[in-house]
């Protein structure tokens, strides 16, 4: 797998011919010599890692790295920067895995970091799908940039660039922080370097009641093209507890029936912190699973005409609008399940469990005030008379 590197949206302009690049100071005459200045402070300098760079006498783009201290070049055969940054991409997916030293921040570029980190962890992480969005929203900005120059001024400036809500920068940086620590982790940097990240915003406390949650299952029934697949996805979601990647997931090899069973993290999928769980089948999901299961000839519980069901947005928020629900989404079943736990007095390190947190204290905080005996002693203290 290799990253797409996309031109640094602060530096380009509307074409990509060499004289106009990027923005030039006066005394500029070569791309190696072009710091971006921010608030005043100039760019750090460009490391020796593989990186970009013109060629006038022969007017196009070569791959220039350094290997025991020697300068290595490679052209990439074109004048055109965007097809450069394409070849540069596939130069860094293709180095060999082998022993190296650690290096140095601002010796390692994010290209090859975010690289290392996708081909590394692509496959565990919990929402794949949620990874390589994040990483198309990160390359065209960082990409070209070292370890070393992460600043929270440049962070912010990535914020201020992409224009999207904080939580969803936030989802970007998050996954920048965790390349460049996975790179720590695995000896290929000296040292992390910390990401600045905005503030997360407040909990949407957003769940259906037992009613809403049965017009959207008649809802999601009434759907012509999603009638067999939508209402399935909705009780797997409010009787497993399960996030949408793990129901669209889910085998038939990793559900029994007879036990009563589902393992929630299918086999080959390393452990991660967004854990999944082995959970009990409730008796009114398992009828339903059964007849599913009469019905299909394919490894995958979710179908849709013979084949394992992508994504379910469409359909779903179809189905939100047929039943007049606002502000719900696929997680909201998920939110809904663990609230009506804590209703029910479930204690929060079983709903913890449940739900596949590996802190507590995160399902405290977020849905200890459902519990009946929320804050019950200081209510008795209150109501005790002297």
């Amino acid at each position: 797998m290799f990253i797409p590197l996309r031109p640094n949206p602060l530096r380009s302009r509307e074409n990509w011919r060499p004289a106009d690049r990027w923005p030039l100071p006066d005394d500029a005459t070569r791309p190696e010599q072009l710091y971006r200045r921010i608030e005043g402070g100039d760019m750090p300098k460009r490391n020796p890692g593989a990186r970009l760079e013109w060629r006038e006498d022969r007017s196009l783009w070569e791959i220039i790295w350094y290997e025991r201290g020697q300068r290595k070049r490679k052209s990439t055969g074109t004048d055109d920067r965007r097809e450069a940054a394409l070849r540069l991409s596939e130069h860094l997916a293709a180095l060999p895995a082998g022993p190296q030293r650690p290096r140095d921040p601002s010796e390692r570029s994010i290209a090859e970091v975010l690289t290392a980190y996708a081909e590394g962890r692509g496959s565990d992480v919990a929402d794949a799908e949620r990874l390589a969005y994040a990483l198309k929203a990160l390359v065209p900005f960082w990409g070209e940039l070292q370890v070393g120059d992460v600043t929270e001024t440049l962070c912010k400036a990535y914020k201020n660039q992409r224009g999207k809500a904080d939580e969803t920068v936030r989802r970007e940086l998050t996954v920048l922080r965790a390349a460049i620590n996975f790179d720590f982790d695995h000896g290929r940097l000296t040292r992390p370097v910390p990401v600045w990240l905005p503030s997360p915003g407040e909990h949407k406390d957003r769940w259906l009641t037992r009613r809403e949650a049965a017009a959207l299952i008649r809802a999601a029934r009434a759907e012509p093209r999603s009638r067999r697949h939508l209402p399935l996805f909705i009780l797997l979601g409010l009787y497993t507890a399960a996030r949408k990647e793990a129901i669209l997931s889910l085998r038939w090899s990793q559900v029994d029936l007879e036990r009563g069973l589902i393992d929630l993290n299918p086999p080959g999928r390393g452990r991660t912190d967004k854990g999944r769980p082995i959970i009990p089948i409730p008796k009114r999901l398992s009828t339903f699973l059964r007849h599913a299961q009469k019905h299909t000839s394919i490894s995958h519980v979710v179908t849709f005409h013979g084949k394992p069901v992508q994504d379910i947005k469409r359909a779903f928020a179809a189905a939100c609008r047929s039943a007049a629900l606002e502000d719900v989404t696929p997680h909201t079943l998920r939110h809904t399940a663990a609230t009506w736990m804590a209703q029910a007095g479930v204690p929060m390190l079983v709903v913890s469990r449940f739900l596949g947190h590996t802190d507590s204290r995160t399902t405290e905080r977020v849905y200890a005030h459902h519990s009946p005996d929320y804050l019950a002693s200081a209510r008795e203290a209150l109501d005790r008379r002297r």
